[in-house]
């Protein structure tokens, strides 16, 4: 296995990049990204205690968009005042850690779920405030010191939409060249809402797509189901990373999503049951915490999905180190662009760490 200093490969020999800044490296062999959710700072874990050197890209996430089309930070004490590693703010601190991790980018994510994707729709159909929108998304990489973008829109629900959505892409790419900028976006895997985007057209905008493989299965549905297979069903990864492909989409910009957290399903062992609730908060345990105590830890490999069952959980599904080193092996052989993570600070330390497990497999040539 290689160290987090290898991330980044220098022919005809390995150094560490943040020791020794002034040799030109060349770009990371494979995308290991995380997301970092704003909100986890008030549990007391800022960038410094996190391990950055297995991480490619952060994701910071999220900056909202108001009706005018104005992006805006979600959280302005927490992103720009609170005192955090020194720095004002937590995305400064997450912008100065690039003097230690020098070829790590930190992107701001905007969208997310409910509230942080409302707007998308209007602001994308109208040239005013799609002109807001794309100038202050480039005031804040300006004003922060950032390396790009990440559109989360949660997410394009009909073809109009869609061209909307591609429209909204190819502006930012405008304000946001590459390679000195990194323009990515998070999409859901399930047919349903990739048929509305016109995919071979938006990655000609894109430097990576967030593919996010997981959610198959939680408390909308009636049954039990694992929540991140990577084969045998309908919906997993192997099936949603076909049908992007199949649309024209170079494998290189998909990255593969890895929940780094579990799906609780009270009162069933297994998937294709009826149950009764949720543990958990909201029905969700972090990856850390699993699996529940007292429980025996399940790998199914023939399907890439692991699981537990009792405790105070019920059926809970989730990716362990076995089912992301068959993941990174699965985006080698694909020649895919790499892994990410929701979210960093739900992952584990030692040999059980998902980032860790993933950034080892791809780079163990």
């Amino acid at each position: 296995m290689f160290s987090a200093s290898r991330l980044f490969r220098r022919r005809g020999a390995d150094r560490d990049p943040a020791a020794e800044s002034h040799v030109s490296y060349e770009v990371p062999l494979y995308t290991n990204a995380a997301y970092y959710p704003n909100w986890r700072i008030y549990r007391k874990e800022p960038p410094s205690s996190l391990r950055l050197g297995f991480i490619s890209h952060v994701f910071y996430a999220f900056a909202w968009v108001k009706d005018d089309g104005t992006v805006y930070l979600s959280d302005e004490w927490a992103d720009t005042q609170m005192p955090v590693d020194g720095a004002e703010g937590c995305l400064r601190a997450f912008v100065q850690l690039k003097q230690q991790y020098s070829k790590m980018r930190v992107i701001l994510s905007v969208g997310g779920g409910g509230k942080g994707s409302e707007n998308f729709a209007a602001v994308a159909n109208s040239r005013s405030r799609l002109d807001t929108f794309v100038r202050t998304a480039r005031g804040l990489v300006d004003q922060f010191g950032i390396d790009g973008i990440d559109i989360d829109w949660e997410h394009p629900s009909d073809s109009r939409q869609g061209k909307d959505y591609v429209r909204l892409l190819a502006r930012l790419r405008e304000v946001l060249p590459a390679p000195r900028y990194v323009l990515t976006t998070a999409l859901p895997a399930g047919q349903w809402a990739l048929r509305n985007i016109d995919l071979a057209a938006a990655q000609k905008h894109l430097d990576m797509i967030n593919l996010m493989t997981y959610d198959f299965a939680g408390p909308w549905e009636s049954e039990t189901g694992h929540q991140a297979q990577l084969y045998g069903s309908a919906i997993s990864g192997d099936s949603a990373v076909s049908y992007v492909m199949r649309q024209g989409v170079s494998p290189r910009k998909i990255i593969l999503g890895v929940p780094v957290y579990g799906r609780s399903f009270l009162g069933s062992n297994g998937p294709g049951q009826r149950y009764t609730g949720s543990g958990g908060e909201d029905g969700v345990f972090d990856y850390r915490d699993l699996p529940r105590p007292g429980t025996q830890e399940y790998h199914d490999r023939n399907i890439g999905a692991s699981y537990c069952v009792g405790a105070d959980g019920g059926f809970v599904t989730y990716d362990t180190p076995e089912t992301v080193k068959q993941k990174a092996e699965f985006v080698t052989s694909s020649k895919l662009g790499g892994l990410f993570y929701w979210h960093v600070c739900s992952d584990a330390r030692g040999p059980r760490s998902l980032v860790e497990t993933g950034y080892n497999t791809l780079h163990d040539m």
